[in-house]
């Protein structure tokens, strides 16, 4: 026979055929890791795996992955000492990431309150009151970010000085009094409009930062100042000749207004990101003021 039992029974065939079994093992936790594309596990089982049944080793259950080897990629190996996790985006770890960061990319995000980069050069003096008047929405928008204090000064206090003439009582108290009193007068004048024009600015800008806009308050203010004075030119000029209570110049000053409406409105739309019934809102006070002082007459 193959086989034979020894003196107490036991069946000895089970050692001449699987003399592997008979090796002694190290204890569990100081067995060699193994390595990557070699054999885990001892054979016995199908194609070489654990006996069914049994997990990993010493009856362990198995885990997917190898817990002692430390993935290393090829052009972007992960250090350990570097505050890099090595088993980060392996199998059984999760990468962890703290509450504000993008583990995805540094997208960009829109904020309100933080300016966009302004789209094109800053426009010169000339080529900013012409670009009002014909193209508005072009330049409202290449200007949003650039601040008009000098052409908004100046074409004010002008506009301020010749306003004066176009009211018909302060055009005749201003020629009938002396030259000492009326170059005074007509500086005041030119003062006051300005510091209004500003006034009227800075609450257009307040109301569209409140309906939710994103522009800097300088160029609002300056381009405000801009738009008040040089859609209100035409009336200015046919009501200093005029007078006026002239019928055309009340004519020209309700057409001048609804011009002024409209520029309003696409300067705070270009510089705030607001659509236009927010743009139309947040301009509202500054429109009735310029009406009821200047349109009409009754300043």
């Amino acid at each position: 026979m193959a086989g034979f039992r020894n003196g107490r029974g036991r069946d000895n065939r089970t050692s001449q055929q699987h003399p592997q079994r008979q090796q002694q093992q190290q204890p569990y936790g100081r067995q060699a890791p193994p390595q990557y594309g070699q054999q885990q596990w001892q054979p016995g089982g199908p194609q070489g795996g654990p006996p069914p049944g049994q997990g990993g080793y010493n009856g362990e259950p198995e885990y997917f992955g190898d817990p002692y080897q430390q993935p290393q990629h090829p052009q972007h190996p992960q250090q350990v000492g570097g505050g890099v996790d090595p088993y980060a985006n392996n199998p059984g770890h999760t990468q962890a990431f703290s509450i504000g960061d993008d583990p995805y990319g540094d997208g960009a995000t829109y904020r309100a309150g933080a300016a966009a980069a302004p789209s094109g050069p800053r426009l010169g003096w000339r080529d900013l009151l012409s670009g009002i008047v014909m193209r508005p929405r072009m330049t409202f928008l290449q200007m949003r970010d650039y601040p008009v204090w000098g052409p908004a000064l100046t074409v004010t206090f002008l506009y301020g000085l010749l306003a004066l003439f176009g009211f018909d009582t302060a055009r005749e108290d201003a020629i009938s009094a002396t030259l000492s009193t009326a170059i005074p007068y007509v500086l005041t004048t030119g003062v006051a409009f300005v510091v209004g024009s500003l006034i009227l600015g800075v609450v257009t800008h307040t109301l569209a930062r409140q309906l939710g806009g994103d522009g800097a308050w300088q160029p609002t203010v300056g381009l405000s100042m801009l738009i008040m004075s040089i859609t209100d030119a035409p009336r200015l000029i046919f009501g200093v000749f005029l007078g006026g209570e002239n019928s055309l110049v009340q004519v020209l000053g309700w057409l001048t207004w609804i011009a002024a409406g409209a520029l309003f409105t696409a300067m705070v739309s270009k510089s705030h990101d607001l659509p236009w019934p927010k743009a139309l809102g947040a301009s509202a006070i500054e429109l009735i003021a310029l009406l009821s002082l200047i349109k009409l007459g009754t300043l």
